[in-house]
């Protein structure tokens, strides 16, 4: 993507120094675009856990440059793979839901420690495995955006001229939650470009507001119109037949079809059904989890601190060109609050699933008819 007339992707080694990871830190923006350097696996463990990168992508992105930064600092180790194999761990360990971190880490220890040659030979397979899956994964994106455009072309073609096509998205499943392009925003991206006449109704999303702080930045900076609203004014448009679509991402996708994304997903599948709104998820294969097929039973929901919901940021309206943002207080001070991350929306609920391999049916057999390597393991279980 573009920003500031520089092409950016979300995660890329440094050019100055091949040893370092180089982020965005979205806990800025969209007051603030900042570049943030990751030396360390320790870094890259705190930029995901904490939140700097975010998105199942990115942070499959992330933690696949996290992993060849991990071989550099386990060659300094007595023992490399032992080394190599608790890095990997800490990776894992920092974010519960999003299936894409733990996939890039066990691609990244499958190729390292399936090389036969000398450390300095694994740490290059690593460097270039890491390469592998951020180039992979906007690749996947810029498919997703192409199977998804055809399914707005659709409902253009029974529009008005000049009358927009109507999206609702929840959350950011943009460029900014992958490595390039996005996934539910790659089939706006497409048909934007393609002169369709758009219109993009962004959830702003609470607890974290990723919607208004990401969605609405990524899409004003690509020129899509867009409208942020709050979370529960979904089903009012819907009813009003104010949406054609619905488009969301998904941090995991059983092989069955249920999706777990961002808290109140599975609300706006609930209202689109009732109102007859065509329902979709777009991901790229990574993000599907081969070993589930119960979202609801199977899916660990992450927990986040109850402070993402008793208190809120943002920039004070007279800032006057201070970016520094203020905290406040939303709750009285000896309230309590939950704060789960993400809800799991059931395949039942889901029109359709927009893959790198094009669109299926939200099913088992819907899923394994684009993806038939992974109908022997389907039928072992």
């Amino acid at each position: 993507m573009m920003v500031n007339g520089q092409r950016y992707r979300t995660v890329w080694l440094s050019e100055e120094d091949g040893r370092v990871v180089q982020i965005i830190d979205q806990r800025k923006l969209p007051f603030e675009f900042e570049i943030e350097d990751l030396p360390t696996v320790e870094a890259v463990a705190t930029a995901i856990r904490d939140m700097h990168v975010r998105g199942a992508g990115c942070i499959g992105g992330t933690a696949g440059y996290g992993m060849y930064v991990a071989a550099l600092e386990a060659a300094n180790a007595p023992d490399f793979k032992e080394a190599l194999e608790t890095k990997a761990k800490q990776l894992v360990e920092t974010r519960p839901t999003a299936v894409n971190l733990k996939w890039a880490v066990d691609r990244q220890l499958a190729a390292i420690l399936g090389t036969d040659g000398d450390v300095e030979e694994q740490i290059l397979v690593a460097k270039e495995t890491a390469l592998a899956i951020a180039d992979e994964d906007a690749d996947w994106c810029r498919r997703i955006g192409e199977h998804g455009l055809k399914l707005i072309e659709a409902i253009a073609a029974t529009k008005a001229p000049g009358e927009p096509v109507n999206v609702l998205t929840h959350c950011n499943a943009g460029w900014l939650a992958f490595v390039d392009f996005g996934s539910a925003t790659a089939p706006i991206y497409a048909a934007h470009d393609a002169g369709i006449p758009i219109h993009v109704w962004v959830d702003e999303t609470r607890p974290r507001n990723q919607g208004a702080r990401l969605t609405a930045w990524e899409l004003g900076g690509h020129g899509v119109l867009h409208t942020v609203i709050a979370d529960n004014v979904g089903g009012h448009l819907m009813q009003h037949g104010m949406v054609d679509l619905v488009i969301t991402g998904t941090d995991r996708t059983t092989r069955a079809g249920d999706v777990a994304n961002k808290i109140g997903t599975y609300l706006k599948a609930l209202a689109a059904k009732d109102n007859g709104v065509p329902f979709y998820v777009a991901l790229p294969s990574s993000t599907i989890d081969w070993a589930i097929r119960d979202g609801v039973k199977e899916i660990p929901i992450e927990q986040r601190d109850a402070t993402e919901v008793t208190e809120i940021s943002g920039l004070p309206i007279e800032a006057e060109g201070n970016v520094n943002e203020t905290t406040i207080r939303l709750t009285p001070e000896d309230t309590s609050a939950a704060n789960f991350a993400f809800d799991v929306t059931p395949s039942r609920l889901v029109t359709g699933l927009i893959t790198e391999r094009g669109v299926c049916e939200a099913s088992e057999e819907g899923i394994l008819d684009l993806f038939p390597e992974h109908k022997e393991v389907a039928e072992m279980e």
